[in-house]
């Protein structure tokens, strides 16, 4: 008796996963060897096929699907509740949320005008009560979680095709060629001049003037540059913070040497407070840009700038 091993056909194509051999006997007629000569067979190469890998998924469709996970949890337009907006402006960031989603505006006779996205949907709120009042008289709210703009896209497609579905109407604010809800870039103010000028001799001393502006005006930022141009990533920063809330401040140049001659050491002193930019709340100051910006992302302005 001769003993062969015999390869049997794997159940599994993989080749880690080749079944092992098994041993059998069978007659060997074979009279020119002394030794039996073992036979194998093997799979064929042919029919091995390693498992294709996976094609990788572009980062679109990976925005995608991330989109799709996070407005999965945003509530349906119709479930959402709906809430009169308050008539007094500095009420409205208490009222509303200063994060980033979508929002559905309704009319006086709770008419839906409008669904639209914002990175700060309080801020956007006012906008709309100041240029369209008889038009923005309830809102509803859905605070979308990771805002990337794939994620805030498909909220608002979310909510449109709802409403539609429902009414077989796009909301009129939404229309092609419809303007009424397109943010106007707001007209920047002037930056204010504490002196007439270097060489003019001021009747009130410096500290007495910077005393006076602090106190005559709600909410005060002294900044480098302009509001319009800041010359420093600080103080860009504070002007982005207070113009997101949508608050209404007066800004001074400490860099402007003609007309606010002497004024950083002398607001150094007068603060307290060592560094630019400094904003000042009713007379008081509050700080710098990096507690002005925890506040911000604490939610804390709205509080204080209702105060």
């Amino acid at each position: 008796m001769a003993a062969s091993f015999n390869f049997t056909s794997p159940t599994h194509t993989h080749p880690s996963r080749l079944v092992c051999p098994t041993l059998v006997h069978r007659n060997c007629n074979s009279t020119t060897s002394s030794y039996p000569i073992p036979k194998f067979s093997f799979p064929s190469v042919r029919s091995i096929h390693p498992r294709p890998r996976p094609r990788p998924k572009s980062d679109t469709e990976i925005k995608r699907r991330h989109a799709s996970v996070v407005v999965s949890a945003l509530k349906n337009l119709s479930d959402t509740e709906l809430v009169a907006v308050p008539p007094e402006t500095d009420a409205v960031p208490g009222t509303f949320p200063s994060s980033s989603g979508v929002y559905a505006v309704y009319d006086g006779n709770t008419d839906l005008q409008f669904i639209g996205i914002s990175r700060n949907i309080a801020a956007s709120v006012v906008g709309h009560r100041k240029s369209v009042p008889e038009l923005c008289s309830s809102i509803k709210a859905g605070v979308v979680d990771e805002p990337d703009r794939a994620a805030l896209t498909q909220a608002w497609k979310t909510w449109m095709e709802e409403h539609i579905s429902a009414t077989g109407k796009v909301p009129p604010g939404n229309e092609p060629g419809n303007s009424t809800w397109v943010r106007k870039p707001p007209k920047k103010k002037a930056d204010l001049r504490l002196t007439p000028g270097r060489h003019v001799q001021l009747t009130v001393p410096l500290e007495g003037l910077i005393d006076r502006l602090v106190k005559e005006n709600k909410v005060v930022a002294f900044i480098k540059g302009s509001r319009s141009a800041p010359l420093c990533g600080f103080s860009q920063r504070v002007v982005g913070i207070l113009e997101s809330e949508g608050v209404e401040y007066e800004s001074v140049d400490v860099l402007d040497e003609e007309y606010n001659f002497g004024l950083r050491e002398t607001l150094k002193k007068y603060s307290n407070w060592p560094t630019f930019p400094q904003i000042f709340v009713n007379g008081e100051l509050v700080g710098g840009c990096d507690i002005l910006s925890s506040m911000y992302e604490k939610r804390e302005l709205a509080g204080l700038f209702r105060k």
